[in-house]
């Protein structure tokens, strides 16, 4: 087996992760801790008023009966509440359990069920609708709090007889093994599964990041460090970013809806420093800036300007690595003159001060990360799993192999088995399943976790992953097949939002593809020709010359048996609403080959 480890940088943590907003309100009450959107504005909240606000809401909820070691679930997209919500249970020792906003009603029922939680927080109507239609399976829970119906100034009010020392106590009584929330798997391969993390897990996990990367956040040109944070709270990812900016005291803001058409408008007022992402994000900014450098008359420009950019990172890669000299005279004259032309206002979409990102979630194309840091954004690519407590590895600050996911990250290790799959240790590592002693057993030893991903160590320690155990496709011909890189290659091509590859026991690979409607809209646009609807444009014939030669183009890279024969448009994207992607993004593969049986049996017998 192949290792390789990470010094660790810190200490350890001591006490619960609540304490950190006690201790940054002591030390510095004026700090801004956060920033609060109300009627577009972005108001301040200071780290005295949040731990206030965070004070009397866990007070509201000990009026309530919420005890120590009790469930509450929580089930909203990315708003301020979240993280008052979070903070509070943690103040009174309280366990918070996310639900995707998505969610049905069976999801719901099993994971409330399971969590016996006593109550549960949602957003709006037709969350509590939801959970409403299953309160008769649900003997545990005693309550659902509607944010949209104030449900935290009902709970702060009646908690305004309840002594602050009766929270403290609590509080002092949690240590860093105490589990703090219970996350629930995407289940990409299965039913989801409950992952306990402790106050330790979160904490260690968020002082690595700290440690490691702190220049990069720090490095801000003067301006105070934030963030907005966009990712859904209810996935660890996100969780991990804000437990990681309490803790660094870096402000933060909060944003509900990951499409661009909300997002870029808000992080261009709110001015982040650097940010968490996933690659999707990056891949619709890309495509959406080509497709307006191409209707402005602009494109060869643009793709001038990619190619420097491109070459230029790669260069500066090499020297960062000690393994070239860096950017040569001529080629930093061409960046510089691009740097105006292009590239700034790539960087104003995101509001001007963004000079670093940490992605992960799924891969990023190795030319994307280029391209990104060529044009003053450096993206750091990293890895993790719910059971890592998000990010187990990371490009390194100054460092980064683009294409790779990195190094482990300080105190981390990573390993590689005789068969290829990755095994991880660190202090984010989960300490099991919630009722699954023996997935438990499974899936850790030793200490180690097998993660069921596969992929290879390089001499400098990057970790490089190649796919999923559980996703490798074996054809009747017996060639094995690990299908994301051939996704990902044909999801190169702006027409194509999503990929599935299929071919298990069948006699050669097939492929589900879905159309980018905004990217078909503009390719139809700038060829003069008149819009269509989804079910004209699946059976026009030119449209299917276009998405067959990046399905041309990715079978390049591999050998005959393992390309694509066949492959079959269809008529939207999948989404987190019907299903068939997880709240990372990712595709519930067994999910999307049932619910397209039909269209993948003709696939091979129409």
């Amino acid at each position: 087996m192949r290792e390789f480890s990470s010094p660790a940088l810190t200490d350890g943590s001591v006490g619960g992760l609540a304490d950190s907003v006690y201790d940054t309100a002591d030390r510095d009450p004026g700090l801004v801790q956060l920033s609060r959107r109300q009627d577009g504005d972005w108001l301040p909240v200071t780290a005295l008023r949040f731990r206030d606000e965070v004070l009397a809401l866990a007070k509201g909820l000990l009026t309530r009966g919420v005890r120590y070691g009790d469930r509450v679930a929580v089930m909203s997209t990315t708003r301020y509440e979240w993280a008052l919500f979070d903070y509070a249970l943690w103040s009174i020792g309280a366990i918070s359990v996310p639900v995707y906003p998505t969610a049905a009603a069976e999801q719901v029922r099993w994971i409330l069920a399971e969590t016996q939680a006593v109550a549960c927080v949602v957003e709006h109507e037709d969350h509590a609708m939801t959970v409403g239609a299953v309160c008769d399976a649900l003997p545990d829970l005693t309550g659902i709090w509607q944010l949209d119906q104030d449900c935290v100034a009902e709970l702060v009010a009646d908690g305004r007889g309840v002594p602050d020392s009766l929270v403290h106590r609590q509080r002092l009584g949690v240590t860093p093994d105490t589990v703090a929330t219970v996350i629930y798997t995407s289940g990409t391969t299965g039913r989801p599964k409950g992952c306990l993390l402790t106050h330790g897990n979160f904490a260690g996990a968020a002082d690595a990041l700290l440690a490691g990367w702190g220049e990069v956040f720090q490095d801000t040109g003067g301006v105070p460090p934030a963030t907005l944070i966009f990712l859904p709270l209810a996935h660890v990812y996100g969780r991990m970013v804000q437990v990681a900016a309490f803790r660094g005291g870096i402000r933060i803001g909060h944003h509900g809806q990951l499409g661009t058409d909300t997002l870029l408008p808000a992080l261009a007022t709110f001015r982040s420093t650097f940010l968490h992402a996933v690659p999707y994000i990056f891949e619709k900014i890309y495509q959406r800036a080509r497709e307006a450098a191409e209707l402005d008359g602009r494109l060869e420009l643009f793709e001038q300007a990619v190619e420097v950019a491109t070459t230029w990172a790669a260069a500066r890669e090499q020297r960062g690595l000690g393994r070239g000299p860096g950017p040569s005279p001529a080629l930093r004259i061409r960046h510089a003159a691009y740097d105006r032309l292009v590239y700034s206002r790539l960087r104003g979409v995101l509001g001007g001060r963004v000079r670093s990102v940490m992605c992960g979630g799924s891969s990023l194309s190795r030319d994307l990360g280029l391209f990104f840091a060529g044009a003053g954004m450096t993206v750091y690519e990293g890895y993790g799993l719910t059971e890592t407590s998000a990010a187990i590895t990371a490009n390194p600050a100054g460092k980064p192999s683009f294409g790779t996911v990195g190094r482990p990250v300080p105190g981390a290790s990573v390993a590689i088995g005789e068969d290829g799959e990755v095994w991880v240790r660190g202090p984010g590592v989960f300490g099991g399943y919630l009722n699954h002693p023996q997935c438990t057993a499974d899936a850790l030893y030793d200490g180690w976790l097998a993660t069921g991903d596969i992929g290879s160590l390089d001499g400098d320690g990057y970790l490089t992953i190649t796919g999923r155990k559980k996703e490798l496709i074996i054809t009747s011909s017996g060639k094995n097949l690990a299908p994301s890189a051939l996704e990902e290659r044909v999801r190169a091509h702006p027409l194509v939002a999503q990929c599935l590859v299929v071919g298990d026991d069948r006699p050669y690979v097939a492929a589900l593809i879905t159309l980018d409607a905004q990217a078909l809209a503009h390719w139809l646009k700038v060829r003069g020709r008149e819009q269509l609807d989804i079910w004209a444009a699946l059976s026009d014939g030119e449209l299917h010359a276009e998405i067959q030669r990046a399905v041309a183009a990715a079978n390049t890279t591999v050998s005959r048996a393992e390309s694509i024969r066949a492959f079959r448009l269809l008529p939207r994207e999948f989404s987190l609403d019907d299903g068939l992607l997880t709240p990372s993004l990712k595709l519930r593969r067994h999910a999307i080959a049932d619910h397209y049986a039909a269209d993948i049996e003709e696939l091979y017998h129409g």
